[in-house]
């Protein structure tokens, strides 16, 4: 079992905030199907909305979770170990392109992002070297 979780703005109409984070929880069975486990609104996205979320989604039942994938939020990984110590983490495809993306020229992208994703289709670690 896999859990997706990510955060996104959306615009609103408050006195307070122009835009607020929507955090989402998506979970991912064996069998591919995904269904939403939780979901909240905050003003931003930080570790400690994170920490509530994930700590809410463990009192209602969730005890097993092989694989976490986010984005890099700082202190993610440290709140994920404490609430969940056996699942293992793993930093999001896309948001690893975005980041990639961002430090390379622009006439570099295309030529960069296509050795990533020959990397990252490998089977194993010692074909990727290879590439």
């Amino acid at each position: 079992f896999c859990v997706y979780l990510d955060a996104t703005y959306v615009p609103l109409r408050r006195e307070t905030f122009e835009r607020e984070a929507v955090y989402i929880a998506i979970g991912i069975k064996h069998n591919g199907h995904k269904e939403v486990i939780d979901y909240c609104i905050a003003p931003s996205e930080n570790v400690e909305n994170w920490t509530e979320m994930l700590q809410d989604m463990k009192s209602r039942g969730l005890e097993q979770v092989e694989l976490f994938l986010s984005d890099g939020v700082v202190g993610m990984k440290t709140v994920l170990e404490q609430t969940y110590p056996k699942a293992h983490f793993q930093r999001c495809l896309v948001h690893v392109m975005r980041n990639i993306c961002a430090k390379v020229r622009v006439d570099d992208r295309e030529t960069i992002m296509n050795e990533f994703k020959q990397i990252h289709q490998q089977p194993n670690k010692e074909a990727a070297i290879k590439v």
